[in-house]
């Protein structure tokens, strides 16, 4: 159990309810109450002028520090989805991941620290982590977006950055008793030309409807969204620097590695690639509200969302060959090789790779749920609410190397080693880039095909939930109600790893030889546009390429032992896939939380405070399947473990590893009123984060040396780890326009975060302590005698204490110039700025030598702003968002933590409503073509630079 220890949040919150009770320890049994909502404007505008000056009723009225997003209508949001909407507020935004946003960073803090509802239930996502993938909620489903950037106890925990709360329609709030909106779009991607086979055109088609009967007792909803667009990007992709040689011979060079201080770093190579493929997503919304009398409402409501991908990745793959090539003319940044003339030796491995990946990646999101509302006195309201969220990855990687032979219509082809590859990395800027072998890459007598991998990862997550909730009005000075309330909930979260591979990514097989290729498997693809001075290249069909190669059909892929130690039979593998069974499991996390909250709604002299303060008591119970190397100890365990065609193994032992812990999260939210208009909120609050589910896959394994007996284990997930926890304090002065519509808005927050996942390496480890079965002896092979066993080395992940502060400003700015002259009182602006810092760091040597780099997700400046204007039925908006450079992930042969570049993405947005129900809309996404582009700790060592192109939408909405 934990215990309840007071720090200084606790007593800054105890001591502000002091405050507030000194101050009214004299009052009546009750006071005026403020009643801001009854004086609200009626507002009759409508278009994005009405969904800003909603959102900005929402904020002004909510009780806690937020953003909110309103839409006019279901399908007024203009987003392609949620996660292109999110980053128009204050403080938020988005990696962009092949030109379209996803996931989304929340004052400096990426999507892990982000915990997302619908409806206020939980959500899990197909990301294979606690990320969520915004990009899966189409926009035209959703009502309504908040970010709560402070908590407060009745919330769900799990948000350091914040809280993002999706609600779907209801349709007893709706104000028509019917409403039926249609939108019907088509698109088209300026960039897909220049990608071979890419799709140009698609479309995004919606409807939705809304419906009262029985006198208003019963409501439905119901809405439908699909998009069909192309995803295409050029790109330049720089590997990560993962070896080193003596490249420039300077005597007494001691500015290398530890262990060889005379070498320089030397990267594993470069892609030239061209991206091309299809998004189709469904998203479905189905919602039933019935309150046959005043006092109670159940509402059932169902989200669905089918996002497939199939996409391909074409080009060239550079292997530099590490130390076993030669470098002449080598050209540095510090001790890293930007730039050399690179040659292959007879033992090296030097050489370009024709690439072909095929993926495809099918993705699930269901959320059902069933809420009960009971107002069953005038002062006791009661709701209980059933929750399933749902979420399936089935990602194929399938990739199809080719090779450039000597002659490959030899009837024992040879590859060709003569090669030498010259470049020069330029900074943020393409790299100059040239090779010997050139004309070869688009020559079918020359390039044969010599490698097939196909590799899924298949992610399952799912959590039920159930809640249950009080509220009773009080008759007191200080606070108008008093809530409490309980939460379980059961996750359970798995992971399938698979294999299959076919020839040889290095050479010629011998036993799995390579494939002749014909014209009709081929395209010769050239670039265009910057790009157009790289090699042309082979684009191979994959369908007949594998119909020739496999004439009965490729097998599938299959999670197997492969020849791994301990298996009893390899069925003639001659490579060890032992990943695919250890990497392969399931997680498991019960959760119990319960809380309580006091609504603070008093008066300091004149002026009205609202509020709240509540602790929150959270239970976790967590654990995961593991496989454990016991070396086939029968004593400690060992089983026969058969794979999925039938191959034994027989070192490992089952298990199921995990921890329970228990927390504390209070919360205190005040809002001052100090005038009609004008407001001051501050938080304070202790927040919890836990670790990416993926992160506590139990994947450990420990195994004694048999000779010193010394006992060494690894892991890069860790059953064991816990929660990211800080304390954070937020101020807000909120001022609202009284002659017009908008307001001004600055806050600044503090976040004290206790620490982050972390891998290292702890020597000494006492494994048998840490639940290991590990042996007290174990036999020398050699000698025959028993060895006593000893602690080593566990590599794993933990949770380090090298946290620190997040802190920061934001500034908001919203106004409708509605007291200019016509026809200029259409005219409006709505911006933001946030500046963000952080004392957290990390390394990275990716770059080669070792630097630091700032916490992943952090852009110290963010700006936001949009530029509107409607006169009649006309409207137009021009949307402006820059990000400074920032740390995230870059995708290449691996996934890599590397420096992004600042950027500018400009979208534009025009339309005309032609009647009431009818209207036209033009929209540009990426106006600029604003590239993406990444650097490994200095930007002249080049990470990636991709265009993705603009997306341009046109088409109609018609609701009635």
């Amino acid at each position: 159990m934990g215990k309840f220890k007071l720090s200084a949040l606790m007593l800054a919150m105890f001591a502000a309810s002091s405050v507030l009770a000194a101050v009214e320890s004299d009052a009546q049994s009750t006071v005026k109450k403020p009643q801001l909502e009854e004086d609200l404007e009626v507002i009759e505008v409508r278009g994005f002028s009405r969904s800003l000056i909603q959102s900005l009723n929402q904020k002004r009225f909510t009780d806690m520090v937020s953003e909110q997003l309103s839409a006019d209508d279901l399908g007024a949001l203009p987003d392609v989805s949620m996660a292109d909407a999110l980053t128009r507020l204050p403080g938020i935004s988005a990696v962009r991941t092949g030109g379209q946003a996803a996931e989304i960073n929340i004052r400096g803090m990426s999507g892990g620290f982000v915990f997302s509802t619908l409806n206020g239930r939980e959500q899990v996502s197909t990301s294979g982590s606690r990320s969520i993938e915004f990009d899966q909620y189409p926009s035209e489903l959703i009502s309504s977006a908040a970010v709560y950037k402070s908590p407060k106890a009745s919330l769900i925990e799990g948000g350091v950055a914040g809280t993002v709360e999706l609600q779907t329609a209801s349709p007893l709030d709706n104000d028509q008793q019917h409403k039926f909106v249609v939108n019907a779009r088509g698109m088209y991607n300026d960039r897909a030309s220049e990608v071979n086979d890419a799709t140009e055109f698609g479309d995004r088609i919606s409807f939705s409807y809304q419906g009262k009967y029985l006198d208003d007792t019963l409501g439905v909803a119901l809405g439908y969204a699909r998009l069909f667009q192309p995803s295409v990007a050029t790109q330049f992709i720089g590997l990560a620097y993962n070896d080193n040689k003596d490249v420039d011979g300077v005597a007494n060079d001691t500015n290398g590695p530890e262990l060889k201080p005379e070498n320089e770093y030397i990267s594993e190579g470069f892609e030239l690639q061209h991206l091309g493929g299809e998004e189709t997503r469904n998203g479905y919304m189905a919602a039933i509200e019935w309150a046959p009398v005043d006092n109670f409402k159940l509402k059932g409501d169902v989200f669905l969302s089918r996002f497939d991908t199939e996409s391909f990745a074409r080009g060239l793959r550079v292997k530099l060959g590490g130390p076993t090539a030669t470098y002449t003319n080598a050209q540095l940044e510090g001790n890293s090789v930007v730039g050399a003339s690179v040659n292959r030796t007879s033992k090296g491995y030097t050489r370009v790779e024709i690439v072909n990946d095929d993926n495809q990646d099918f993705d699930e999101v269901d959320s059902y749920g069933v809420n009960a509302d009971w107002q069953v006195t005038e002062r006791l309201n009661v709701n209980v609410d059933v929750s399933l969220s749902r979420a399936k990855s089935n990602f194929r990687n399938g990739l199809l190397w080719a090779l450039v032979a000597e002659d490959a219509s030899a009837e024992e082809p040879v590859l060709d080693k003569n090669v030498s590859i010259n470049y020069q990395l330029n900074g943020l800027n393409l790299p100059d880039v040239g090779f010997n072998q050139a004309a070869a890459f688009s020559d079918i007598d020359r390039v044969m095909v010599s490698k097939y991998g196909i590799y899924p990862y298949q992610n399952e997550d799912e959590v039920s939930a159930y809640r249950l909730d009080f509220k009773y009005e009080l008759n007191n000075s200080w606070f108008s109600s008093v809530e409490f309330g309980a939460r379980y909930s059961d996750r359970e979260y798995s992971n399938n790893r698979s294999v299959f591979e076919y020839g040889n990514d290095g050479d010629f097989s011998v036993s799995e030889p390579p494939l002749r290729l014909t014209n009709d498997m081929v395209n010769v693809v050239d670039w265009e546009g910057d790009f157009s001075y790289f090699p042309s290249y082979l684009a191979i069909d994959l369908d007949k390429a594998l119909n020739a190669w496999f004439p009965e059909g490729a097998p599938e892929p299959v999670k197997t032992w492969g020849n791994a130690d301990g298996v009893v039979d390899s069925q003639g593998y001659t490579t060890n896939y032992s990943w695919t069974m250890l990497q392969s499991g399931s997680v498991y996390e019960e959760v119990l939380s319960a809380y309580a909250m006091l609504n603070i709604n008093t008066e300091i002299g004149t002026m009205p405070v609202l509020g709240n303060i509540g602790i929150r008591r959270v239970d976790t119970d967590q654990s995961a399947t593991i496989l454990e190397n016991v070396n086939g100890d029968l004593s400690l365990g060992a089983q026969n473990i058969t794979d999925s065609i039938g191959i034994i193994n027989k070192n490992y032992l089952p298990n199921v590893l995990g921890t329970t812990y228990t927390d504390y999260l209070p919360s205190l939210n005040l809002n001052f009123q100090l005038t009609d208009n004008t407001q001051l909120r501050f938080a304070a609050a202790k927040v919890m984060s836990r670790p990416p589910i993926n992160r506590l896959a139990g994947d450990a394994s420990a195994q004694a040396d048999k000779t010193s007996g010394k006992i060494n284990g690894s892991s890069t997930n860790n059953p064991f780890l816990k929660p990211f926890y800080a304390s954070q304090y937020d101020i807000s002065y909120e001022h609202y326009f009284d002659e017009s519509d908008g307001a001004l808005v600055i806050a600044g927050f503090y976040k004290n975060i206790d620490s982050f996942i972390d891998t290292i390496a702890i020597e000494g480890f006492d494994f048998k302590g840490n639940g290991f079965n590990v042996p007290d002896y174990i036999e020398n092979p050699v000698s025959g005698e028993q060895v006593a066993t000893t602690n080593g080395t566990y590599t794993t992940a933990v949770n380090n204490a090298n946290g620190g502060y997040i802190r920061g400003i934001e500034l908001a700015y919203t106004q409708v110039f509605s007291f200019l002259p016509a026809p200029f009182d259409g005219l409006g602006f709505n911006g933001s700025y946030s500046y963000t810092e952080s004392e957290v760091e990390s390394i990275t040597s990716l770059g080669g030598e070792t630097v630091t780099q700032g916490l992943p997700g952090l852009s110290k400046n963010v700006l936001n702003g949009t530029l509107f204007y409607s006169l009649d039925n006309f409207e137009t908006r021009l949307n402006v968002r820059y990000r400074s450079d920032f740390v995230s992930e870059q995708v290449a042969i691996n996934e890599q933590v590397v420096n992004f570049d600042a950027e500018t993405v400009v979208d534009f947005q025009t339309s005309y409503q032609f009647t009431d129900s009818f209207g036209m809309l033009l929209q540009v996404n990426n106006l600029t073509d604003e590239p993406t582009q990444s650097y490994f700790g200095n930007e002249n060592i080049t990470g990636t630079t991709q265009y993705f192109g603009r997306q341009v939408y046109l088409g109609f909405t018609y609701s009635h």
